[in-house]
Formats: C-alpha cells, structure tokens, sequence
C-alpha cells in the first residue's frame, strides 16, 4: 500500500474542495504497465497519484495523448476498470476503487425530515446518490465475505442496478437449478433457472445476499454494489443427511408467484413413495397432488381439472411425448434417474405454450456432469436401470445416458402356467443428452429419446408401440438483461398389430404421428417492473390414420387411409408486471393460428343436417400443401397476485385455449392403440376458458404450506362418439363423432409439510365434469341433450403421502389414496321387438362403480453417509395395496344363459411386495 496514511488524510480533505479543469498534458506510451504510466504522469508533470498498487492491472497499456487534459487522458485509462479518481488542488490524485469521492453532501442530507424520507424504499430521487459503505456491526463470531460489484459513476441517478451470474457445484463445476438467491431482510429473491443462471435487481450500496438450495451448505455474502454487474456462486454440497422434502418448490414460491395452479415436483425426493413394483414413477406422483386424477389403477393418461386425457401437453426437454406409459400405464416411460424438475401448469398456462386446453407438463432432463464419471444403477422386481454421466470437455461439455428395460418376458416364460408362457410383456426406453458450454454467453443442449412396447395377453395377437423424439436447444446471453433460446424438436408416436389366427384372416395394421416444431423463445428484464417473454413457433404435422396389409396367404385386403397433414403456428407476448411489493401481474397474449393442408380428399356434407352417409353430398380435392381450412384465435392469459400479508397471498386467473388436435377412443382410459384427427372442414378445433383464484399461506418459516384453489372451465366442441362407433380405418371417421360442450368445477385442498422428521402432504379435491351433446337433431343427441358426468368424472380425490424419518439413514413412508368410483351406463331392463329381445340401458354415465382406496407402505434404508467411499447405495422395502382391496378398474355386462351379469375386473387385488436396490456412484 502506497503512502496509506496521506491517503486518509487527503480523503476527508477532500470534502472541502471542489474539482476543477486542470491543465493540458502531452503523453505517449507503448507497451507499459498501469503503474509505470502512472509514474510517468507523476515525473513529467508533477503530479502525485495515491492508489493501492494491488488495485492496478498487470496489463500492458499503449496509448498516444497531445494537449489532453489530465481528466480525459485518466478517463481514457481508467475506463475498462474498476477504478476512479479524484484531483485535489494541489496536483495530488487519489485512485479509489469501485467507489466516488465527492466534494459535497447531497443536498438535504442533515435535513432530518429528508433523512426519513430516504429510508422509504420508493423514495425516487432526479439528483446524484452516492454510495456509502456503511458497516454493519454484528455479534456474530461467523464472518462474512464482502464483495464489490461495479464502478460507481458520478452522474448516475439509478435506483437499481442488474446484478446477474450462474451459481456451480465447487466440485463437479455443473450449473445449479432452483438455487434460491435471497435479499437478506429485503423481502425478495430470485431462483435460478435450468443452466444455473440468474438476475436480480439490487439497490446500490450494501446487501446481504444469501443462497439456500436442498443438499448445499448455505452461504451468505456482502454485497457492495456500485454499479451492475457480475457475482457467480460456487457452493459446496452439504454431507450431513438433511430431512426429506417429498415435493418441494422454491422458498416463498408458492405464495409468490403470480400464476395459479403450478406444481413443481423435485424428482429427487420421489423415491421415499412406495408406487407399484418398487418403481419411481414421476407421473403416478403427479395424480396423488390435487386436481390431477386418472380414470382408474393401471391406467394411462391424466385428466387434469376436468380436462380429457389428450388435453395434456407432455414435454420432454421441449419435444412432445405423445404416450408416456409403459404397459398400459401400469409403468411410466419417463426414465426418473435422467429427468430433472417436473413443472405443472394446470391453473394460468404461460403464454409460451398452446396446443392443449387443460394443462402442461413441463420435464426437463438433467444435465451431464462435465468434471467427473458419475451414474446411478437401480435393479427392481421387474425392471433394471442405468444412467451415466460422461464429462466430453474439462467444465465445458458432457453426456448423459440413460437406460432403462423390463425383464418380465423372461420372468413369464418361467411360470409353470401353460396360457402365459406364450404371452409378452416387454419395454425399454433410451434417453441420450449432450448440454455443451460454448461460451459464457453460449450453450447447446441436444436430447435423443426412444421408448418402445411389446405385449401379447392373447396367443395370436402381438401389440407393439413406440415414443420417439429429439430436440436441439441453443441458448444465447446477448447482455445481462436480454436471454433467448431457438428450439427444434420433432416427435413422433406409432402402434403396430400383427395378427396371427386360426382362420384365414392374419394381417398388419400400424398407424403412425410425427410432428416437427421451431420456436423462438426471447425473455428481456426490461426493469424490476417489467420482465418480458416473447416469441414465435411453427409447427407441421405429418399424420398416417392407418394402414392395415394381408400378412402371408390371407383373405384381408389391404386398406390405407389417406395422410392428414397440418400447421400450426403461434406468437406469444407476455408481461410480468409488478406494480408494488404487494401486488404482481402476469399479463400475456398469445396469438395461434392453424391450417389443414393437402393433399387431400375431403367430404362434404348438406349444410344444416346431421353429418351421416344419409347427408353427403360429394367431395373436394385439394392438391399438395394448398389450405384446406384455417382457424385462428387469441389466447389471453392473465394472473394476479396481492400479498394479504408477508406469508398470505391471493391469486387469480383467466386463460383461455385453443387445440387442434384431436384423440379418437371410446375408452375411458387411454390405449395404445388410440388413433389422433386433426381440425378439418368437418371436425373443429377444441376451445376452453378457465378462471381460477386461490388463497396461499405458510407457516413457522415455511416448514407448513397451505394452499385453497377453485376454478371454472367451460369448453366448447369436445370430441366424442356416437354409440357403436367404428374409428380404426374409417375414413368417414366424421360420421362417427360428435361434438358438444364441457363443463368442469372444482376446490382444491393442498396441505404439506417440507421440514422435520415428519413430511410429506394433503391432497384433496372436490370437483365435478360434465358434457352436453345437443342438437336439434335426435340422432345427434345424448341424455335428451342435457348435461352428464364425464367418464372422468369423480367428486372425492383425496391423497395423503407421508414420510417418517426414524433415524437419519431409516425411514418409513406411507400412501393413502381414496377416490369417488367412475361413471358408468348400466342396464336397466330389456324389451321384445318383432320376436327379438334388447336390452335397454340407462342414461349415459348415470351410476357409477364402488369407490377406489389403497394403502401402500414402504421402509427405505439409506446406506452410510461417508464421503469417501465408491457408492451411495438406497433399498426400498414396499407393499403396494396392503389392504388387498380388490378395486375396480372397470364393470362389464354379459349375458348368461339368458340373464345380464355384471363382471368387475381389477388390476392389482392382492398385497403386493417389493424389493428395490440402487446405488449411485
């Protein structure tokens, strides 16, 4: 340190004087160090500079001044710095870092009344503010680091200034999601986003910012800030066992955030919930939280808030999953060691996603670790998995595979019962993922996915179908306000029947789906008021509804309905607007718009009649890619939040959406071999409005959350079928369906607690679906047009999933699941007509099956927690329906030696165990 003591002296001089123009000076220099030309300003014209050498670069310097005064030639030099300056009057100049000197007090300083102004955090001021450096004292032994962020300029008037950064593993050197970025004693906060990265809005002078994120140390830092910049974290995992969070979301979130009807599931923590077989499944945790349900055990598809099954948007890394069950649902085919966060958006659906009108479900894959070989091994009942992190580039670039397959074909194979050893049960899913650091401005992320199914119950018919996708993301930093990502995806989703039978009838049948998306995604921190997200995207289907061929000698003739193939396309505005501390709006448009293309055939019928064989009235050809129909529509969607108090907010929302797409089953559940129709002449696009608002609350520092929410949909021309319809390679599929209204109600009760030995939540949820067939025609009329309950449609869904922890490696976990039992059509009598007897059912959906609960319990075993050792292993003991409750999956007649008998089929009725191994490395 350079004369410290003068310096000292000099500041306080300082305050007396007022800097003025000093005279011209002439310099040249070429290569030279910052101190070396500092003494050269020092020699030849008799100024004294008083710095700390440290502060100084190591840099070399070139530069060629002629009658310059000394304050542009400093100016010049110190602007890619940290540093300022100050000239005395007396020809000495004090280098200051990051800070100011000034000569002055800002106007009113000692005024007391303005003093108390200045406390207000909305105070606004046109004048100079500077930066004190206040300490502050403390009893505490821990000392905290201090840090300096940005150089304070003289003429700023900022309130805010940016600051932004990524927050790393100290040890493997991967980017930290969720991390929570906290303004000590400031009430605000951001969470990082999937790359590690985030911003935040800071007023200038000292913060304390702190970090929280579950399985790392804690970290608190003094923050300075003088102008914007940059602050990266670097956090150090905590070893110690820390209690289990089953779902958890960021700190304050869920009282926070301004949409309403968001969940985020932390994959990592679902391992304590004993499901079916020992298996992770993020999709069977997602129906134990309220307001998602599915039609019975076993079964695939969600129906969300009254939604049907295929009005869910699945995103896997931002490429659509179409069926993402394995077997029939009883297994999903999201592979739980790859996948990362889970969000849900069932209430307010950000502006960025369309396509579907009840929800999305938004499944990020995690990235590879760059630094170190790492992997996850997990051998259960039925099925094994491997997943293996592979660092490519030191920090830079690393690849994730995951591998997951059944071995249930052998396990069936072994019995000794004849009629199964002929069956197949089999899958396997795939899952590849490339994320590549350019640069610190760059990065790339690439996902390979393939699942695939195989089953055969019968002996002469085997079913096969298969998920495929891909996605390339690139996401780009143009500064520390402005982030944007370009998405390409394409999926695809087919099914294949060979048969095999006796008679001379054997064939193939397969159908298949592709789509392929761009979108552009843009978000711009415009100010602490206004962070905007905004974009465009296109997307082509390309649609095969089915081709059946003879397979050897057999009698079937061939048959191919012709190709669909369409665009949709959308741009997407949305605002997060906060107006005050209390009160934030999330306001957004997005603007989608379809067209259906040929080349094409199509159907046209009698306007103002039934669309039946008995009312068409010729067709239309329409050659390659020309327009056959188009539809478009606005999307609002707007959310609000008002802070009751510190820990209590209220929310609302309203949103309304458009699909075009269209699921064609007269199941109540999902099956493998459901075909999909897109929006033509003949069929229209599906449209919702939903209107929500709830009430939030958490307790005892967060360790309680509790949560009140009701919503009202409305949805117009949902699909369904006319009694006896025939959909498998139909191609006057149109005569076959029919298009009513919906109607969806509902209060949902979430209840969790996130601390402690004992965690786990609540889930309840009282709601109602309804749909109305109506026309003025009795053939296109159902329940004489009134309303009835959906297929869907159970009032009580109530779920309870609970973990105890006993010692820091033993734990016992336990589910309780109770739902109100499905509608269905019963027969209600018979009746004689020209000698032939019929049976005469009741209203659709007037009476339902017994109600569903089960009772699963499990004990998990940690292995010991010491740091160095080859693997960290974790055995799961469950029971999966510990009660043996032989639950209904569905109720089916048959008539039997001249009486109708009803017959009850159930998936799983006994108790099922389980024992499942994995250890990660």
């Amino acid at each position: 340190m350079k004369r410290l003591l003068a310096l000292l002296f000099l500041f306080n001089l300082s305050l007396a004087f007022s800097q003025e123009r000093t005279e011209k000076i002439s310099i040249s220099y070429d290569n030279k160090s910052f101190e070396d030309i500092l003494k050269t300003i020092e020699h030849k014209y008799d100024y004294s500079f008083y710095y700390v050498a440290e502060w100084l670069s190591e840099s070399l310097l070139s530069g060629d001044y002629i009658d310059f005064a000394i304050e542009d030639v400093l100016d010049t030099l110190f602007k890619n710095t940290l540093l300022n300056y100050y000239i005395l009057p007396d020809k000495k100049i004090v280098v200051t870092q990051n800070s100011v000197i000034y000569n002055k007090l800002p106007e009113g300083f000692f005024d007391t009344e303005r003093t108390l102004v200045l406390e207000n955090e909305d105070y606004e001021s046109d004048n100079v503010n500077p930066i004190f450096n206040t300490e502050e004292k403390s009893n505490k032994e821990i000392k905290v680091p201090t840090v300096r962020i940005g150089k304070e300029n003289r003429n700023s008037n900022r309130k805010f200034f940016t600051i932004s950064g990524v927050v790393k593993d100290t040890k493997s050197g991967k980017a930290l999601p969720n991390v929570a970025i906290i303004v000590k004693g400031r009430n605000t906060g951001v969470s990082t986003n999937l790359n590690g990265y985030y911003e935040i809005d800071l007023r200038p002078g000292v913060n304390f910012i702190q970090t929280r994120n579950l399985g790392y140390k804690d970290t608190e830092t003094r923050v300075i800030i003088y102008n914007n910049g940059r602050l990266n974290f670097d956090l150090n995992e905590e070893y110690e066992q820390l209690d289990v969070v089953v779902v958890n979301v960021n700190k304050d979130r869920n009282i926070k955030d301004a949409n309403t009807g968001v969940v985020q599931i932390k994959v990592k923590d679902i391992k304590y919930i004993p499901l079916v077989l020992g298996e992770r499944d993020i999709l069977k945790v997602a129906i134990t939280l309220p307001g998602i349900s599915t039609a019975g055990e076993g079964s695939a598809g969600f129906n969300v808030r009254g939604g049907k099954a295929d009005q869910n948007l699945i995103l896997m890394d931002d490429a659509v999953i179409y069926n993402p069950a394995h077997f029939f649902g009883i297994f999903s085919a999201i592979n739980p060691f790859t996948a990362g966060d889970v969000q849900i958006y069932k209430g307010n659906i950000p502006a960025e996603f369309g396509g579907r009108l009840s929800s999305v479900f938004d499944i990020k894959n995690r990235d590879a670790n760059t630094e170190n070989f790492s992997g996850e091994v997990s051998i259960g009942p039925v099925t094994g998995n491997v997943v293996l992190e592979i660092p490519l580039a030191q920090g830079k670039s690393g690849l994730l595979l995951g591998g997951r397959a059944t071995y249930s074909n052998w396990i069936l194979r072994s019995l000794d019962e004849p009629s199964l050893q002929k069956s197949e049960a089999s899958f396997y899913d795939v899952i590849a993922k490339y994320n590549h650091k350019i640069d610190n401005n760059n990065n790339l992320k690439i996902t390979g996915y393939l699942s695939s199914d195989a089953f055969k119950i019968t002996s002469d018919s085997l079913y096969k179908y298969s998920n495929k996708l891909v996605s390339l993301r690139w996401n780009h930093k143009f500064n520390n306000k402005h982030i944007g990502s370009v998405i390409i995806a394409n999926s695809g989703y087919d099914f294949n029947i060979e048969f095999d039978g006796d008679a001379n009838d054997d064939f193939d049948f397969g159908y298949d789906i592709n789509e392929t998306e761009v979108k552009l995604k843009m978000k711009y921190n415009f100010s602490s008021a206004h962070k905007f997200d905004y974009g465009i995207s296109g997307k082509l289907f390309d649609m095969k509804p089915g081709t059946i061929e003879p397979r050897g000698d057999s009698d079937i003739q061939a048959l191919t309905i012709p190709k669909e193939r369409a665009l949709e396309g959308a741009v997407f505005l949305s605002d997060q607007f906060t107006i005050n501390d209390q009160l934030q709006f999330n306001v957004g448009i997005r603007y989608s718009f379809y067209a259906a293309l040929g080349e094409s055939t199509q159907r046209i019928y009698e306007d103002g009649l039934p669309i039946t064989d008995a009312s068409f009235i010729g067709t239309e050809d329409f050659g390659p890619n020309k327009v056959i129909e188009t539809y478009s529509g606005p999307e609002v969607r707007l959310s609000g939040r008002y802070f009751i108090s510190p820990d209590f907010s209220l929310k609302g929302s309203y949103n309304n959406t458009f699909q075009y797409i269209h699921t064609l089953s007269n199941n109540t559940t999902i099956s493998p071999t459901d075909t999909y129709k897109l929006s033509d002449i003949n069929i229209k696009p599906q449209e919702a409005n939903q209107y929500s608002m709830g009430l939030y609350k958490n307790f005892d520092d967060d360790t309680y959350e509790i949560s009140l929410e009701g919503y009202y949909k409305r949805s117009e021309n949902i699909l369904d079928f006319r009694v006896g319809a025939d959909l498998l390679l139909n191609e006057r599929i149109e005569t076959e369906v029919l298009q009513g209204e919906g109607k969806s109600y509902g209060v949902e009760l979430l209840v969790r607690k996130s601390k402690g030995k004992l965690n786990g939540w609540l889930g309840y949820t009282y709601s109602r679906a309804f749909l109305k067939l109506d026309s003025e025609f009795p053939e296109d009329r159902v329940n004489n047009g009134d309303y009835f309950p959906a297929n869907f449609d159970k009032p009580h869904d109530f779920s309870a999933v609970t973990n105890y922890k006993l010692t820091k490696r033993f734990s016992v976990s336990a589910n309780f699941v109770y739902q109100t039992g499905r509608p269905v059509t019963y027969p209600v009598g018979a009746f004689v007509l020209d000698g032939a007897e019929y049976v005469l059912y009741s209203d659709r959906n007037q009476f339902r099956i017994p109600d569903y609960y089960r009772l699963d319990l499990s004990i998990n075993i940690e292995g010991n927690h010491k740091i160095k050792k080859f693997a960290h292993s974790f055995w799961n003991i469950s029971v999966y329906n510990v009660l043996g409750r032989n639950n209904p999956y569905s109720v089916f007649f048959v008539t039997d030696e001249g009486q109708i008998k009803a017959i009850q089929s159930s998936i799983f009725s006994v108790p099922i165990p389980t024992i499942t191994y994995n250890f990660k490395f």
